[in-house]
This record gives structure tokens, sequence and C-alpha cells, in this order.
């Protein structure tokens, strides 16, 4: 009886963290959301499967993607993958980003003028020179979020805001 009794604790408790997920994001974040699982659920029947993994890297042009690494990716939801697993594993990876103002203490050691600017040069140097080296490719992508001037500066306030809430530039 007590095993019964641990059980159904637990489960309430799974319920309790999925249910909770929705109110983690805003709702114009969950329609989001809501598209991209609609773009991966390629035969829309509201679970994200390998060949709907498959089908979509094909559109993106990637056509050779071994089986071990779309296992690897719908492993991370330990069972079936519908909206409410998707946002919620949306939610762990976010949930690991630090605070905005731990990242703009992170800038501002580079920033000793307090200008609120780093020299993108300067900055792809570090990155790729100091503790976990970026590869030339991570900090291209980096870079293709960060707001840079015209004089090659990093608006670094701004990144810091899209880096924790997101880019919300809206598309036209």
């Amino acid at each position: 009886m007590a095993s019964k009794k641990a059980s159904n604790k637990r489960q309430r408790g799974a319920q309790k963290s999925c249910s909770n997920v929705f109110s983690m994001f805003e709702q114009s974040q969950i329609q989001e959301f809501k598209e991209a699982f609609g773009c991966i659920d390629q035969d829309r029947d509201g679970v994200i499967k390998k060949q709907d993994l498959r089908e979509t890297y094909g559109q993106l042009g990637k056509l050779n993607v071994k089986d071990e690494e779309l296992d690897e990716m719908l492993n991370e939801g330990k069972g079936p993958i519908n909206f409410t697993v998707f946002l919620t594993l949306f939610g762990e990876k976010l949930n690991g980003t630090d605070p905005e103002d731990t990242i703009l203490a992170a800038f501002k050691l580079f920033d000793p003028n307090g200008t609120g600017f780093v020299n993108k040069d300067e900055f792809k140097r570090l990155l790729m020179n100091q503790a976990d080296k970026f590869t030339a490719e991570e900090v291209d992508q980096a870079f293709a979020l960060a707001p840079i001037d015209p004089t090659g500066n990093i608006d670094y306030k701004s990144l810091c805001y899209i880096i924790t809430h997101g880019d919300e530039k809206e598309e036209s």
C-alpha cells in the first residue's frame, strides 16, 4: 500500500511540473513554440517522431542525419514528445540561462569605460582563445544574434536581453 501511495505522489509531481511549464512563458512565446512544434510535426499527429525529425532536417537541407542522433533527441523527452513535453524541454534548456544581470556583469568586465559596447574583433579573439574556447562557427552563430554597429562594436546590453528573453523583432 505504501508503494502505491509513493507512486501516486510521484505521478502528481510529474503532472504538476508539466502543467507549470505554461506559466514559464508568455503567451506570445507559447504561440511561437506551437508554430515551431507544428513545423516539426510533419504528419500532424500531435507527436514528434523520428520520421518527423528526419523530414524536418531534409527540408533544411541536411539529408544524411544518423539514426543515433535522432534517437538521442527523442530520448530527451523520456517518452512521446507531444506539445507539453516539447515546451517542457525548451523550459529546461532556457532555465539554465544565467539571469540578465549576471550576463551583463560579465560583459562589463570587457567594457572598462562603461560605454555599453565591446569590440567585436577583440571579443571574438577572447572567445576563441580563453577558457571554453569557441570555434569560428560557434562565434559566427553567436554573432548572428548580436546587435553590431557599423564600427564593429557589439551592443552587449541588447545582446543580454536577447539571450535571456529571445529576439522580439517582429517579422513582417
